[in-house]
């Protein structure tokens, strides 16, 4: 099978296309054929070998797929521990989900991962509650956009995205977000990013913030909580150091950080279950509106990841292993 493999660290140059043998499943796992593999800016991490799990090489990247049974069945999207990046893989029995009709491969994978982490980031972690105000950082991305949408959806007073572009800050906005912020004023000044984020909430502190950067964006984010706020961490896109929270900054304002990592819900398939159940009704029914960020063939993989790394993509990217 045709597969992207690395066999040294670094950036989107490392990755080549090569042929593999078939992967070979165990107790529980299935052979599938791939149809749709999805890219996550995990990926990246992944293979700089910068991520939360040390990684071992060599390795096929790639945490999400669509395809069918090998010999014919149902249509599913599932989640890896890796090996995504291919025209095979096998997965386990418990992190597939059926794709209902109508539902195409890039909204599955959207929502698989992504859709996943926003469901759990806002339900699970943040608790969010009808009327309190939500901070989404990036949220013209994958988990951001979704997010937007399903804190509208379950009641948010006030939704507030970041996005680094006036095009961004639209489709944000599409989304619906009530005002959008420009990241970009952490860079000088975490006080700068503050005073805005509180500025877009009508000049209040903030309630909840949905943080995937580090660095200035997550100390300016840190700042703009209200009493009883919620920072929930999950990623470190900027690849800046972020500097240690005292204790005595969380009691002043009995704020919280909270961090989070989908592979922890893994291991508990319920709790994945219940967000892929959910997500996808919602995509079935027109509820849910995932954002498609572009279909690139499987060779043009480093292309993919060169794009999101320079944030020229909005939404979901999706590899089509066939080209």
């Amino acid at each position: 099978m045709r597969a992207v493999q690395i066999t040294r660290f670094g950036g989107p140059e490392v990755m080549d296309v090569v042929d593999l043998p078939d992967p070979t499943p165990g107790p529980g796992q299935q052979l599938y054929e791939v149809s749709s593999a999805g890219v996550n800016f995990a990926d990246t991490h992944q293979i700089e070998n910068s991520y939360l799990a040390e990684q071992r090489l060599p390795l096929v990247p790639g945490a999400e797929f669509v395809g069918t049974p090998v010999g014919g069945g149902q249509r599913v999207v599932g989640l890896l521990d890796g090996g995504g990046y291919a025209e095979k893989v096998v997965a386990n029995d418990v992190l597939t989900w059926p794709v209902p009709a109508g539902v195409s491969d890039e909204q599955a994978l959207a929502v698989v991962l992504q859709g996943s982490t926003a469901w759990h980031l806002l339900r699970t972690s943040a608790h969010l509650a009808e009327g309190e105000s939500v901070v989404v950082i990036a949220g013209a991305g994958g988990v951001g956009s979704l997010a937007v949408q399903l804190a509208r959806r379950w009641g948010a007073g006030r939704v507030i995205a970041t996005a680094s572009s006036p095009a961004k800050r639209t489709l944000a906005e599409d989304l619906g977000a009530h005002a959008t912020v420009d990241p970009a004023l952490a860079d000088e000044d975490p006080k700068q990013f503050t005073a805005a984020l509180r500025e877009a909430n009508g000049g209040k502190p903030v309630d909840i913030v949905l943080e995937m950067t580090g660095g200035n964006v997550f100390a300016g984010s840190l700042s703009a909580l209200a009493p009883f706020g919620r920072l929930v961490t999950y990623g470190m896109a900027a690849r800046q150091r972020t500097h240690s929270v005292p204790p005595g900054m969380l009691l002043q304002k009995s704020r919280a950080v909270i961090g989070f990592w989908l592979a922890h819900c893994m291991l508990r398939p319920q709790m994945m279950d219940a967000a892929m159940t959910d997500l996808l009704q919602q995509v079935a029914d027109g509820q849910l509106h995932p954002v498609i960020g572009g279909r690139y063939p499987l060779s043009a993989v480093a292309e993919a990841h060169e794009d999101l790394l320079a944030r020229r993509t909005t939404g979901k990217l999706v590899l089509d292993p066939s080209r």
